[in-house]
């Protein structure tokens, strides 16, 4: 009988992830790939002192063809970052608004956090003017909860067709080969055809568009989720994750002085000191009626990323917090290995039908099949941490380390499978989707300025309103197209009459008057004198204007389900 292998006193004969993580170098013994121990990883095979080398040398043909295949494909967006792991705890109790486990008070759960630039490449400054990636992996006992969200409320666009084209201008001109540091033509042109995006362009060109690494900042869902109770009845929601250390940033002219990995080294070695970096976990709710009166009355729609929820109004409730207490082992294994996706929901935590968010739900787990493999969640910094034995019927594909033994690639009445009964009643939660298709495109409107006028004239003081024309001016000063210019000055004259005059003293140029008299190639303008021009790119057939601009219609939330929301 042959020998039973568990018995064998031999050392690591299962390689386990945590264990392998953790040895230390003195602990291990030099092998090849397959487990030969080897006795010089500097030896190669050859023909004789002075001759070729021998196709017969495993040990340097594996480790060389393995070398020139090191790197995976970098994130088209956000592919500089940073990570690390941590817990999350919940200190005041969510079960009133869902029936998510992981919202009971006192529930923890172990997380894994990536930061990270948007726009710019794997190895690009931190210090860049752009956006932040706020990335969070929370392993509850339900499974994997994502959390993909931004250190700004808002984003550049509301139309998800848009998003491939905004970040093709944020990277390298293909024919000049040069970012917009050094050309920012594209840039500015994008965002003159697109003026909705002036919300955010005022969060990014202020004070906060430079984050003092990424302890001091603080992350929003930007997107409107459902959460759904143990009734059925559910309301709008956004996350937002308030910094326990405050809000620090750097100024323009500061940030050349730093490391280009500033915000990385900040966040590593705060965690070695003992510095571990928290944040409070906070809610913004809407029941459906409030909804579809904050558009009506308002002119805010939930569903709209360039818009914002009023926090007078709709104030901050606190659901817990998270700490980053434990700094990674292996950046590649633990932060470019590790995946994030806004379809990865538990329980109780439901999508809306924000537009960008729907396409988001599909975009992320496509990227990460292809970017690091169709099994990407059985990597270990991916894979969930259930108390029960998970099971389907996805089978083999690359990398299958977890392939589900023996078992049923089917439903099988012969072997079945165990099922858990639904907690959520999808029927009530999103059965109010009905209409004919429209082909939509969003148009620019005056309460799309709302929100940027109250951040010039209310939040920004004057020295923060000089620092922002700086910046923008100094930006636009790489733009060759003074038309361009004029354009992105009559947008900002919607915003402001005083910050459009300080931009053409800055740029020199004098911009349009406003937006009234032009067309763009990118949103309609719901603001144009001239009917000609109110269409997208000059359109004249079968062009849809919907009244509610992607707003909640009223009476498409009719006999849902809505819950008191607590104060």
């Amino acid at each position: 009988m042959a020998p039973h292998a568990e018995s064998q006193e031999t050392g690591n004969l299962y390689r386990d992830y945590v264990e392998d993580r953790n040895a230390k170098a003195q602990d291990t013994l030099y092998t090849t790939s397959n487990g030969a121990p080897y006795p010089h990883p500097y030896e190669a095979q050859r023909a004789g002192e002075n001759g070729p080398l021998l196709l017969q040398d495993f040990h340097l043909i594996d480790l060389i063809s393995h070398f020139d295949r090191e790197r995976i494909p970098e994130r088209v967006v956000h592919a500089k970052g940073s990570g690390a792991h941590g817990f999350y705890k919940t200190t005041n109790s969510l079960e009133d608004l869902s029936v998510a486990d992981i919202f009971k008070e006192g529930k923890e759960c172990p997380i894994t956090i990536r930061f990270s630039t948007v726009g710019g490449e794997s190895g690009s400054h931190d210090c860049a003017r752009d956006p932040r990636g706020f990335s969070i992996k929370f392993r509850t006992e339900e499974g994997n909860w994502d959390m993909v969200a931004n250190n700004t409320p808002v984003f550049f666009l509301r139309d998800p067709a848009k998003f491939p084209h905004f970040i093709h201008t944020q990277k390298r001109n293909p024919a000049t080969n040069l970012t917009h540091a050094d050309d920012s033509t594209v840039f500015w042109d994008y965002l003159s055809q697109n003026p909705e995006s002036i919300h955010q362009v005022m969060v990014l060109m202020g004070d906060r568009g430079i984050p003092d690494g990424y302890r001091f900042m603080n992350g929003y869902s930007g997107h409107t989720f459902k959460l759904v109770n143990k009734k059925g009845e559910w309301v709008y929601t956004q996350f937002h994750y308030k910094s326990k250390q405050g809000i620090k940033w750097i100024s323009q002219a500061d940030s050349a002085s730093k490391s280009p990995d500033h915000s990385q080294k900040d966040l590593f070695f705060s965690i070695e000191r003992g510095e571990f970096p928290g944040w409070d976990v906070m809610i913004q709710t809407v029941t459906a009626k409030e909804a579809e009166d904050l558009w009506a009355k308002e002119k805010i729609n939930v569903f709209d990323l360039t818009h914002v929820w009023p926090q007078k109004q709709f104030p901050l409730r606190k659901v817990g917090e998270f700490f980053l207490n434990e700094n990674v082992q292996n950046y590649f294994a633990e932060i470019e290995q590790v995946t994030f996706n806004p379809s990865h929901l538990v329980p109780g935590i439901e999508p809306s039908a924000d537009p960008v968010l729907q396409s988001r739900l599909f975009s992320y787990p496509d990227t990460h099949r292809h970017r690091v493999g169709t099994n990407y969640q059985q990597l270990p910094v991916n894979a969930p941490r259930v108390p029960y034995r998970m099971a389907n019927f996805q089978r083999a594909g690359n990398m299958a380390f977890y392939n589900q033994g023996s078992r049923p690639n089917y439903l099988s009445s012969i072997e079945p499978i165990s099922f858990r009964e639904r907690n959520v009643n999808l029927d009530k939660t999103h059965g109010h989707f009905q209409g004919e298709a429209v082909s939509f495109l969003s148009e620019i409107r005056p309460e799309d300025f709302n929100g940027p006028r109250a951040l010039w004239e209310k939040v920004f003081d004057e020295d923060a309103r000089e620092r922002f024309v700086g910046n923008v001016s100094g930006h636009m000063a790489n733009c060759s197209d003074k038309e361009i210019i004029k354009r992105q000055i009559g947008i900002f004259r919607e915003v402001s009459e005083d910050l459009a005059s300080r931009l053409e003293k800055a740029t020199g140029v004098k911009g349009y008057p406003g937006i009234s008299g032009l067309r763009f190639n990118g949103t309609h303008n719901g603001m144009a004198k001239d009917e000609s021009l109110r269409n997208a790119n000059g359109m004249t057939q079968n062009v849809s204007h919907l009244g509610n601009n992607g707003g909640p219609t009223p009476g498409t939330h009719k006999g849902l389900a809505t819950p008191k929301v607590a104060a």
